[in-house]
């Protein structure tokens, strides 16, 4: 079988409004993919700088897939959430990204969005604390759906990702 291992790390983000953030991610991938070893998904530890400019996660990624197809390529899915002083997380922001398909090392942006509700939702929602959220992550990487979103952008999650592959040769395909 056909072979990619993705190492890697999720290193932080910047441009959000607050810097006290932490990360929820995971890997999706096709049905034709098997995980042989890692976890694909996880969550980062709360960052507070004292520049709040960047966030600082460091979190490793570590995973080795076995495939016979590049059919269902993985993608990396992202939830970024604010930690208020009583210790609350608040959405933030999606994201999703696509593993990159050529070997080495690649320094990834992943822009992030959350949904957009009315101007009065929102400035209701700025006094409770509240952020809409979706109800199927799905939508975050499946472009079926998201579409019908209305959204705003928020800041961006920066990854540094590894690629090794092995043995796509031997399945027809060359990369």
């Amino acid at each position: 079988m056909a072979e990619l291992h993705v190492v890697g790390t999720l290193l932080g983000a910047s441009k959000f409004p607050n810097s006290s953030l932490c990360c929820r991610w995971r890997v999706i991938a096709g049905d034709g993919w098997r995980l042989l070893e890692g976890d694909n998904e996880g969550m980062t530890q709360v960052d507070c700088p004292n520049d709040s400019r960047f966030t600082t996660w460091s979190h490793p990624i570590d995973l080795h897939y076995a495939t016979k197809s590049i059919t269902g390529w993985p993608k990396i899915q992202l939830q970024v959430y604010y930690q208020d002083n009583r210790g609350r997380n608040q959405l933030y922001g999606y994201g999703f990204a696509h593993i990159p398909t050529t070997p080495g090392l690649h320094a990834i942006e992943v822009p992030t969005w959350r949904p957009y509700i009315s101007w009065w939702d929102e400035f209701w929602s700025y006094f409770m604390d509240y952020t809409p959220t979706l109800k199927n992550t799905d939508m975050i990487h499946e472009p079926t759906d998201r579409f019908r979103l209305t959204t705003c952008s928020m800041g961006k999650v920066h990854l540094e990702i590894g690629i090794i592959l092995r043995n796509f040769e031997g399945y027809g395909v060359a990369m």
